[in-house]
């Protein structure tokens, strides 16, 4: 979950650094450090708790300088987050190193280390890394040779990056389980977690493989497999980012990613939408064989996979599973003959979802389908067929336009399966209109933000929230209780509504607000009985309901209005509604709304 970034130049490169650092931040951001080696062979070291703004209040009051230096912005696994446990590690005061990833063996490689009279600073499972290479060094090894050496010793996963005071010129990097990319610019040479990272000063990417190792030198590289074979990787140029990552008139970047949805939702839908070869070139013949869909998915991603189950299984007419990728690894689960897997992940990087989209092929997977964000990250490259949404970059840990783009594009896949199964529930005219009609209706949900703002106000006391929903709206529940717990630190739990009897009844008193989604559709009925069984026990109601649904204020429910959307559209317009209320209740109490305490944007450790 960490974020790394390396910079090897013929100029000076402590801003390169810290300006990847701070693309990175949404990483993880309980402690930040760099490491830089100046002309006369000397290392220096800055690392700190907190948020990468202390590394730079400090680095200005005293300035690093050099051509030759890494990075590395923390989320917490071993080790509370404190300066001591912060990256870079450093080993005999020459060699430092920072890690993302987790080393599952790092405490038999510790006390083996301290027997042999090792001293150790820190409670992380990263710094063995440091005093292995070091004393691989001290033994007569070059630093390639030496890291190369120690991640045949190492067990978990691991994205290094590594320089040594005595070979001022090169970084050393190698992946296993983290993703890891190079950047290559005009006598210039990078490393980072992701591009994002790298953006500013190159658009010339190269995707390190699992194993492999490589030195970088200004401008030149070098990159070798597991067993040690030096090896071509293809360079990767990508366009010009989608837009500015720059706050502008927004507060907070959860906000202007929420109000982005339209245009974001256009670009993932202004293609052919019912051109099967927009997932890859065998896709039609692919699809025509499918008799089962097994989603795969974390999160947010998981909620996106509970509502394309009911379109799947509504209009294609074919059973979906959607599997927690994470438990989905740790049981024997059966796969139905004829499924297309399915892997959700905004960063294509998730490391359950990509371990889970590993062993998830057998004789009964007819192709492995990619839903992602980021284009060559490792889910895609492990896929048989792909879907790009265009999101653009997603700053806000909290997840907005990458959830609503997810929900478009399986809308598409939902499409795409019926039309060419000639399922007889598909209706391509309702559909191809439902397509138009998504970025219209978002836009609509948007006008509505001062009313959700006054709305927020209630929350800003209270300590727990439900949630309720039916049907294909109980998953946009518990996006919403998602959303309020990740930015606002309410607990908030989502249910069927037709489960209140069953237990959650229990809790409601007029200290818990009880938020609902209700559509003006076939449950609706059946809702609002559930939500008089809520208003009978004190609860307060705060209710996103259709505006021809027949709900009004009154003692006990607040109602916010919503426009009339299609069938197909409505998840998508809700959602946003429901972004919105946690984003101004989490504004309200004052917390970070874009960097959540104990949270990452990409989970890359299991």
């Amino acid at each position: 979950m960490c974020g790394i970034v390396a910079a090897t130049a013929k100029r000076e490169v402590s801003e390169i650094l810290l300006e990847g650092l701070r693309r990175l931040e949404y990483r993880g951001y309980d402690s930040a450090g760099i490491a830089m080696i100046d002309n006369d062979r000397g290392l220096q070291l800055h690392k700190y708790s907190g948020k990468v703004a202390i590394l730079e209040d400090a680095l200005r009051l005293n300035p690093m300088q050099g051509c030759v230096g890494i990075a590395h912005t923390r989320w917490a696994t071993h080790g509370q987050p404190n300066a001591i446990n912060a990256h870079p590690h450093v080993s005999a005061n020459r060699i430092a190193l920072v890690h993302n990833g987790i080393i599952e063996n790092h405490q038999v490689l510790r006390t083996a280390l301290e027997a042999e009279g090792e001293e150790f600073l820190s409670q992380t499972d990263t710094e063995v890394i440091v005093h292995l290479i070091a004393r691989k060094v001290d033994s007569g090894a070059t630093l390639f040779e030496a890291v190369q050496w120690v991640t045949t010793q190492l067990e978990g996963a691991y994205a290094l990056a590594v320089i040594d005071a005595q070979c001022p010129d090169q970084v050393v990097v190698a992946r296993e389980g983290s993703p890891l990319v190079l950047g290559v610019g005009i006598g210039e040479t990078f490393a980072g977690s992701d591009t994002l990272a790298l953006r500013p000063v190159t658009d010339t990417f190269i995707y390190l493989e699992e194993g492999d190792v490589a030195t970088l030198e200004a401008g030149t590289y070098t990159i070798y497999n597991r067993d040690g074979v030096e090896v071509e990787r293809r360079k990767t140029r990508l366009q010009p980012e989608q837009e500015s990552e720059e706050l502008g008139e927004y507060e907070h970047y959860m906000l202007k990613e929420t109000h982005e949805q339209p245009a974001r939702l256009n670009d993932t839908l202004s293609i052919d939408l019912l051109d099967a070869s927009i997932f890859g070139d065998n896709a039609a013949a692919t699809f025509l064989t499918v008799k089962a869909v097994q989603i795969l998915a974390c999160g947010t991603s998981y909620h996106a996979g509970l509502v394309a189950r009911h379109w799947i299984e509504e209009r294609v007419g074919i059973p979906c599973q959607v599997e927690v990728a994470s438990e989905y690894r740790y049981r024997k689960s059966v796969t139905l003959p004829g499924t297309l897997i399915v892997t959700l992940s905004q960063s294509g990087e998730t490391a359950d979802t990509l371990a889970a989209l590993k062993i998830a092929d057998n004789a009964n997977v007819v192709s492995r389908l990619a839903i992602c964000n980021v284009d060559h990250s490792a889910i895609v490259r492990a896929s048989d067929l792909v879907f790009l949404t265009r999101a653009g970059a997603e700053i806000g840990v909290a997840s907005t336009k990458a959830f609503t783009t997810q929900l478009a594009a399986l809308l598409v896949l939902t499409a795409n399966l019926a039309h060419i199964q000639d399922t007889a529930s598909f209706d391509e005219k309702e559909m191809i209109s439902a397509f138009s009609e998504i970025p219209l209706a978002v836009t609509k949900v948007l006008a509505l933000e001062s009313r959700i703002q006054a709305m927020a106000v209630n929350f800003i006391t209270k300590h727990h929230a439900l949630f309720l929903g039916r049907g294909i709206y109980h998953p946009i529940a518990m996006e919403g209780a998602l959303k309020l717990k990740e930015i606002s630190y309410i607990h908030a739990e989502a249910y069927p509504a037709g489960e209140l009897k069953h237990g959650p009844l229990a809790l409601v008193d007029d200290d818990m607000p009880v938020v609902a989604v209700a559509p003006n559709d076939e449950l609706l009925e059946k809702l609002r009985s559930n939500l008089e069984e809520v208003r009978a026990r004190g609860g307060q109601l705060f209710v996103f309901a259709d505006e021809a649904s027949g709900f009004n204020d009154g003692n006990g429910i607040q109602v916010l209005p919503m426009p009339h959307c299609s069938e197909l559209v409505g998840p998508i317009a809700y959602t946003v509604a429901l972004q919105l209320l946690s984003y101004y209740v989490a504004l309200a109490r004052g917390t970070d709304v874009d960097k959540p305490r104990n949270l990452a944007k990409s989970v890359t450790v299991e």
